[in-house]
């Protein structure tokens, strides 16, 4: 006898074409977005949610991983591995992880002081394990053969991360009252330049009583010059 209505078996069958379907699909738009990034750059499953369900982004990453079409760098941050002709493939950068981890839990990421120190040229000391300042809490993350640490550090010392001016504040906090003299904020000042200076000079209410008098001394020496 011939049956017009679909069986409860033809049902599911066709649900289950449905869900692969929409499973391709998914697993498509997150590599198709993988492919748009930078080659190299380092991102977590948070920022491809605009393609799927967390449990479908988790489960395509896992196969793009086995396929080896990415990188698993560490728990929950991925790449896309950049390769050079000169020395195969190239790992992001501590900093770049570190930041990408910052975006994904929506906290505030800043270099060490000591690095601080060295890219404004006021040591000559290079720190020995990359280590970032987080408003999170503190963590390691290895990888591969190298460990970078995240230490949790108040607000204040926070105040101008991601830019050159933040920088200078870190690197003061690091050096301590005992070396920041009026004359490194020179070196400072001229460092930076006059406009992200000005914005150094603005955060006053970040810094502790020796650092701001420091600036106070420095600027009094300028202007009497």
């Amino acid at each position: 006898m011939r049956h017009d209505s679909m069986s409860w078996q033809d049902v599911r069958n066709l649900y289950k074409v449905s869900d692969m379907n929409a499973a391709d699909n998914t697993a498509e738009l997150i590599r198709q977005r993988i492919l748009a990034m930078p080659a190299g750059q380092a991102f977590t499953p948070k920022s491809l949610l605009a393609c799927g369900t967390r449990a479908a982004v988790d489960q395509t990453l896992s196969r793009l991983v086995k396929a080896g079409f990415i990188e698993r760098l560490a728990r929950g941050v991925f790449v896309q591995p950049e390769v050079s002709r000169f020395v195969g493939k190239v790992a992001p950068s501590p900093q770049n992880v570190a930041e990408t981890l910052a975006r994904a839990t929506g906290d505030v990421v800043q270099v060490h002081g000591a690095e601080a120190a060295r890219r404004l040229e006021l040591t000559t000391q290079v720190p020995s394990q990359p280590i970032f300042a987080t408003s999170g809490p503190s963590k390691r993350i290895r990888m591969g053969r190298m460990e970078i640490r995240l230490q949790h550090v108040c607000q204040r010392k926070l105040a101008l991360a991601g830019r050159p001016a933040g920088l200078a504040l870190a690197a003061m906090w690091y050096l301590g009252k005992n070396e920041v003299t009026p004359g490194l904020v020179e070196k400072i000042r001229h460092k930076l330049g006059a406009s992200e200076f000005e914005v150094l000079k603005a955060a006053v209410s970040s810094m502790p009583a020796w650092m701001s008098d420091v600036l106070f001394r420095s600027e009094r020496m300028t202007n009497h010059g």
